[in-house]
């Protein structure tokens, strides 16, 4: 059966970079799995993306030698154990804020007697490149569980959740933080304020050893976060790569001439 090699690396404490998949195209992931990331997140929280959809491009990551990831829409049993079985290799958990809400989790990822995820089905064991006894044997060594901390309430009760057994990584979506973290009367924090959460959780992920990460929009970012210590950092989407690339082009584009062009 196959190591999970994001999951070794986070553990002797080597950054990972990777992104976001958010479109649902098979073409479009194969090419992703390809480009040298070594994990790509399928983001079934903000995405129309269903489960047999998923379990597709969960295939297509794997055969190409990347390890794929499912965001859940919420840190249910059904919702962890469906992309477990479809053969994701680890989940990403949002808006965990409370410790009751991280075991939840933790225990839907991992087979008894470590937590009470069901028995069942092979897709799994495929991407693994394992026989199903296998993978019912080493899969509570080799999944990768990602809980996201999205608020001032889960910022409260860091130290406790990044404690737990089983807590490979967090991650901070800075958007949904942002949101959080918004005054009753709706204004939005400072960039002061906002980093000031971050620096928060970054203190207590090394505190109690836990690598922590957050979701950023360009390579500077990337690497003064990791030099700040951040580990497991998504940077954009393919989404946004291919929005990016085609909004500059239209830009630096003589529009007026490509429409004349196009007549002949």
């Amino acid at each position: 059966m196959k190591r999970n090699p994001v999951k070794a690396a986070l553990q002797a404490g080597k950054p990972q970079v990777g992104t976001w998949l958010s479109l649902g195209s098979v073409y479009a992931t194969r090419v992703m799995a390809r480009v040298g990331f070594p994990w790509l997140t399928v983001d079934m929280e903000h995405s129309p993306i269903g489960i047999e959809q998923a379990a597709v491009l969960f295939g297509v990551i794997a055969e190409a030698g990347c390890v794929p990831l499912a965001r859940v829409p919420r840190g249910t049993h059904e919702n962890i154990k469906r992309v477990l079985d479809a053969g994701a290799w680890g989940i990403v958990v949002p808006m965990v804020n409370t410790v009751e809400e991280a075991r939840q989790a933790i225990a839907a990822a991992k087979y008894p007697p470590v937590g009470n995820r069901s028995i069942g089905g092979g897709l799994h064991a495929l991407n693994f490149d394992a026989a199903a006894g296998d993978y019912y044997q080493r899969a509570n060594d080799e999944i990768l569980v990602v809980l996201q901390t999205e608020s001032p309430l889960g910022v409260e009760n860091a130290e406790a959740i990044y404690s737990l057994p089983g807590v490979d990584a967090i991650f901070v979506g800075p958007n949904d933080l942002t949101f959080q973290m918004k005054s009753p009367e709706g204004v939005d924090p400072t960039p002061e304020e906002l980093e000031a959460m971050l620096q928060r959780v970054l203190a207590i992920g090394k505190k109690v050893g836990t690598p922590v990460g957050l979701h950023v929009q360009t390579i500077d970012d990337v690497n003064r976060r990791i030099s700040q210590g951040w580990q497991f950092l998504a940077i954009g989407s393919e989404l946004r790569f291919m929005t990016a690339e085609a909004q500059r082009i239209a830009k630096s584009l003589d529009l007026k001439k490509a429409t004349d062009l196009a007549r002949y």
